[in-house]
């Protein structure tokens, strides 16, 4: 029989979704604990955690020895330290995007992590849905041929509703704008296809709301397989769409619109011919539907532990996405290109703030 893991939610916030995917699998994990500064916020999530407590001090959490996971669901300024005080009461800890603020504090929880043993799990649940993981497949099989361009749409609406609550559009709390706080999940899937970035040149500009960070942002991407990617990110959008497109050798894939699910199913993969549309139905009709989102992601995170194999989203992925993000601040900066990777002895390595 599967272990079952005492779970405890830090921040009821984002923390509620988090709730439903524990909730897809009560056989492997229970929702133990609710932290969060609202009490009625805490009680609201904890309604829907059956057998739940709540409280108020993440210190109480810590010192809870029935606790297996600390889920940190937390603004993004507070992530590194409750990250390393978690790992350091010898937790497991799974944390929302974005993980950190820069490559150092990365690479000092990957040391902590490694150091006490435990495992650190970034969230990026959009890695798991049926539409990508068709092309996905398509390219694992040499069906989709060498990649040329790709396009990363992230148009979403935020308005001064969402920068009522105050951490939020502030370097210091939020971190970064459009490009650290919602296309994020875009540029993550981008790499997940086309694998890691060589040189960035970006540009951003703040023109939609009164804020301090980013809300609008393009930028042209050489990938290190040699194909082109466009990023363009906005807050001002009167529809909200998230558009992943991509043009390969044998077929062309495009997502669904959806801004919060553009990797599930429907994609469209049109093929470049007869013989590769026969080619791409053959590969499809071996794959079956799975689950998507947070359920899959912890579902895949209690396998790894129970197995000690690898962790379905690692902090080496997250590390992408923050070289990725330190690269197109960098870039934005100072207005030049930016090489990949980024090391210890980059001006960026240690924060673009």
């Amino acid at each position: 029989m599967s272990r079952r893991y005492r779970v405890a939610i830090v921040g009821a916030g984002i923390g509620a979704e988090h709730n439903a995917g524990f909730q897809a699998h009560p056989e492997l994990f229970e929702v133990a604990l609710i932290c969060d500064l609202d009490p009625g916020r805490a009680r609201r999530l904890a309604a829907a955690a059956p057998g739940a407590a709540i409280c108020a001090d993440l210190e109480e959490v810590l010192e809870r020895a029935d606790v297996d996971i600390v889920d940190i669901c937390l603004p993004p300024f507070l992530h590194y330290d409750a990250m390393q005080r978690a790992l350091a009461a010898g937790k497991h800890v799974i944390c929302e995007k974005p993980l950190v603020g820069s490559l150092a504090e990365v690479d000092q929880l990957a040391a902590a992590a490694e150091a006490c043993g435990r495992q650190l799990m970034p969230i990026m649940q959009l890695r798991f849905g049926n539409g990508l993981r068709q092309l996905q497949y398509l390219i694992a099989r040499g069906v989709a041929g060498r990649a040329y361009v790709a396009t990363i749409e992230t148009h979403w609406a935020r308005g001064p509703d969402y920068y009522a609550t105050a951490w939020r559009g502030r370097k210091a709390s939020e971190l970064g704008g459009v490009w650290l706080s919602q296309a994020i999940h875009a540029h993550d899937l981008l790499m997940c296809l086309l694998g890691p970035v060589r040189r960035v040149f970006a540009r951003i500009s703040t023109r939609v709301n009164a804020i301090e960070t980013e809300d609008c942002a393009v930028a042209s991407l050489e990938m290190a397989d040699g194909s082109f990617a466009g990023l363009s990110a906005t807050l001002g959008s009167a529809e909200e769409i998230s558009r992943l497109r991509f043009c390969f050798e044998g077929l062309t894939a495009e997502s669904n619109y959806a801004p919060y699910r553009a990797s599930s199913e429907p994609w469209r993969l049109i093929p470049r011919s007869t013989e590769r549309a026969s080619r791409i139905n053959a590969a499809l009709a071996e794959l079956e539907p799975q689950e998507e989102g947070f359920g899959r992601q912890f579902a895949l995170f209690h396998q790894a532990l129970k197995t000690g194999g690898p962790l379905p989203v690692t902090i080496e992925d997250a590390r992408r996405s923050i070289e990725l993000a330190s690269a197109l601040y960098y870039s934005a900066a100072t207005g030049s290109d930016v090489e990949l990777p980024i090391g210890p002895d980059h001006p960026v390595y240690r924060g673009w703030l």
